[in-house]
Order: structure tokens, then C-alpha cells, then sequence
């Protein structure tokens, strides 16, 4: 019994050794992996959070993946109806967007509505029918709709987005030249979407009134029913700062969301998209409030600094400085002719500048020509731009200046001959 105790104490210390070795040995990759602060544990399958006014990914997870956007969707088809239709107008509701699926406003086919109105059940209730009736108000048919939707998210840069549907629905189509398309969008396409609708639009003032009002009730316009609209929106009121959003889900796509936000000048858009299936409808609120947080702990304003010096260029065919003949005429820059701006920076982050200038102008330069420009740039993303001026004319040789010479050298010989 004696022996086999000193066994078992034996092993003991000499497990007890492997230990203290293991947990005392400098292990450079542990020790990083202890280091590094954990990513956001996100409920989605693809999440954003992007600088609205740069559209910079601050936070992403598979954010190039396309993916089913379901009734976010609508974000896009509410921001062309304000851009291309009168919210007085009168739109009657036809047999096919009559026939939509739920969720729907339920109208008739015959029943007529303002724009305006339609435009709230289309935000606050997320109707079917009404993206429908509202598409076919602006383009005549949905299939012309879907081409204007995809022109414009070629327009604001959105490369792996194709709209098929105004509301969302899950669908899929063969173009013209037999790819098979989905309707579909990325995290990061859907959030550049929401910066434009939210801040670049020129209807943005209309869309965030629209998308900010929490009760809304109308009748058709010919008093037959009334309607009332609650916003689904909750993250409206679950946190400061929150202007716009749209939620949205379908079997294919799971629970989306989209969402703007604004806090001390710092603008941020996320989107979050496959953020679960039922029963879990509350995931995309604790995704969105994460992100959001990440957003106002990690990134903060600062502001640019112009370089103090620009530097100057050479001015072909200009009167040289010295005014004289074989002298070289260089053009003096400056910038700064308006306030600088800020950009949403990390902790570590640094803010690179570069001028961009030709080799040389032509003459004749005015002074406040812009001749080039400074580039601010961030993590590889240009993130600002200012014009660079001309800090002074400079004119063109001509045969004045040139017959001016001649008998400047004319008379200075003739001087020196006495």
C-alpha cells in the first residue's frame, strides 16, 4: 500500500510539473489569441455597420455575400416613388396588386388612394399590395419598376444587388442573356442604399419624415375604408440617435434590417441580413443595438489636416515670374477655400493626404482655376476630396510681351554702349 501511494504521489507532481510548464511557457500565438479583442457575436448571417457618409465598412461580417433582402427592399422602392412621382397623385389600385400575398393593405382592385398615404402603408406596415400599386403608379408595371430599381443601385455603386420585386418577395428570374438571378443585395449594398435614402437623396427630408412616424390613419379617396398603420420599426425608440429603418422577412431570407442613425455628428448605417428565423424575430434588435455600440465606442470624429505646404507647377507658354526671356513661369497652389471636414476614424487609424497635380498647365491660369486636388484617404478608402486653386494669374506669352522684351533688350544694349 505504501508503494502504490508513492506511485500515485509521484504522478501527481509529476502532472502537476507538465502543468506549471504548459502555463508558465511563452507561447507567442495563444498569448495573441488572449490579446485580440473578440469579434461581435452576431446573430445574422451577414451584418454591416458603415460610415454614412463615407461608406466605409467599419464592421463586417460576410458582407460580399448575396443574399434574399425581403421587405427591406422597400427602402429603394419608397425612395424612387418620392423621387419620381408628386405625393398629391392619385393611384387606383389594379386586379394584380389586389391579388399580393400578406402582409397587405387589402384594398380592392378599383379603389383609389393617394400617393402620400400609400407611401406610409408601404413603410409603417410593410404592404405587399402597395409596393405593387405604387410600382405600377411610377413605371406603369413591376418589371419596369425592377429595371428603374437596379439602374439606381447602379447608380449609388451597389454592384451585387438585382431587384426583381418592389416588396421584396422571394423571386427568381432568367435575364436576357440566361443568368439566373435572385433577388437579392449584400449587407454592404443594402447599407449604401439606406446612406443614400437617409442623407444623399434629394428626397431624404421626405423619407425620414415618412420612416420616423410611429402612427399614421387614412381612408381611400373615396371615404369607402379606413386604414390605420403602426411602425414595426422598434429600434425607432429602443435607442438615441435612430432616424430611419426598415425590418423584413420571408422564408428564404430569414429576419433582415436596415437601419440609420446619427449622434454627434457621427453617421452610421447597419444592415443585417439571414438574422434568424422564427421564433426568433428579437435577434436583429440585439444585433442592431451591438453594432451600434461598436459604432460609438470604436470610432470617433476627426478632423482633416491640409498639408502647409502644396508645392507649385510649371505654367507652359506663361510669362515667367522674373518677366524674363527663357525664364520658367510656375504656378503657386493653395487650397482651403472652405471648411474641412471630419471622418470617422478608429483609435489607431491615421488619415493619409496626397496632392494629385499634372505635370504642368497651360497658360493663361486665373487665379481660384482648380488644377488639381488633395485626396484623403483611409484604410485604402478615399474618405474625402478638396479642389486645389491657382494662388495667382498667370498669363499667356503673346506678342506684346515678346515685342516688350525685344526693346527692353534693345534699350538696356544701347544703355550700356554710352
Amino acid at each position: 500500500m505504501k508503494a502504490k501511494f508513492f506511485s500515485c504521489t509521484g504522478m501527481r507532481a509529476i502532472l502537476f510539473s507538465v502543468i506549471f510548464l504548459f502555463s508558465s511557457w511563452p507561447f507567442p500565438s495563444l498569448a495573441r489569441e488572449t490579446d485580440e479583442e473578440p469579434p461581435l457575436k452576431l446573430n445574422a448571417q451577414s451584418a454591416v455597420l458603415m460610415d454614412g457618409d463615407t461608406g466605409r465598412v467599419l464592421y463586417g461580417k460576410e458582407e460580399e455575400l448575396v443574399r434574399p433582402m425581403a421587405s427591406t427592399t422597400k427602402i429603394m422602392t419608397c425612395i424612387l416613388v418620392l423621387e419620381h412621382g408628386n405625393l398629391d397623385d392619385e393611384v387606383t389600385v389594379s386586379s394584380y396588386a389586389a391579388g399580393q400575398p400578406k402582409v397587405h393593405l387589402g384594398a380592392p382592385a378599383g379603389r383609389r388612394f393617394r400617393v402620400e398615404d400609400l407611401l406610409y402603408s408601404l413603410m409603417l406596415e410593410s404592404h405587399n399590395d402597395t409596393a405593387v400599386m405604387l410600382a405600377e403608379y411610377v413605371a406603369g408595371d413591376v418589371k419596369t419598376f425592377a429595371n428603374m430599381m437596379n439602374q439606381k443601385a447602379g447608380e449609388i455603386g451597389c454592384e451585387h444587388t438585382w431587384f426583381i420585386t418592389p416588396n421584396g418577395l422571394d423571386a427568381k428570374e432568367t435575364t436576357e442573356d440566361g443568368t439566373e438571378k435572385f433577388h437579392g443585395t449584400t449587407a454592404r449594398d443594402l447599407a449604401a442604399i439606406m446612406s443614400y435614402c437617409t442623407w444623399k437623396s434629394p428626397k431624404s427630408r421626405e423619407f425620414l419624415d415618412i420612416t420616423g412616424t410611429q402612427n399614421y390613419y387614412f381612408t381611400d379617396l373615396d371615404g369607402k375604408g379606413s386604414y390605420s398603420c403602426v411602425n414595426h420599426n422598434g429600434f425607432l425608440t429602443m435607442m438615441d440617435g435612430v432616424l430611419s429603418g426598415k425590418t423584413g422577412f420571408t422564408g428564404g431570407a430569414g429576419y433582415s434590417y436596415v437601419a440609420s442613425m446619427e449622434e454627434g455628428g457621427r453617421r452610421y448605417v447597419i444592415a443585417l441580413l439571414g438574422c434568424g428565423w422564427p421564433p426568433h424575430k428579437t435577434y436583429k434588435w440585439s444585433d442592431a443595438r451591438a453594432l451600434y455600440r461598436y459604432g460609438l465606442d470604436e470610432y470617433h470624429n476627426k478632423e482633416l489636416r491640409r498639408p502647409s505646404k502644396l508645392g507649385e507647377i510649371q505654367v507652359e507658354g506663361g510669362i515667367p515670374g522674373d518677366n524674363s526671356i527663357g525664364g520658367k513661369a510656375v504656378l503657386e497652389l493653395t487650397a482651403g477655400q472652405g471648411e474641412r471636414g471630419q471622418v470617422l476614424t478608429g483609435e489607431e487609424e491615421q488619415v493619409t493626404v496626397a496632392a494629385e497635380l499634372p505635370e504642368h498647365v497651360e497658360a493663361p491660369v486665373e487665379k481660384g482655376q482648380v488644377v488639381g486636388k488633395l485626396v484623403y484617404s483611409l484604410g485604402g478608402t478615399t474618405v474625402c476630396m478638396e479642389p486645389i486653386y491657382a494662388a495667382e494669374d498667370v498669363k499667356a506669352i503673346d506678342y506684346s510681351w515678346c515685342l516688350g522684351r525685344v526693346l527692353d533688350m534693345y534699350l538696356h544694349q544701347n544703355s550700356g554702349e554710352r
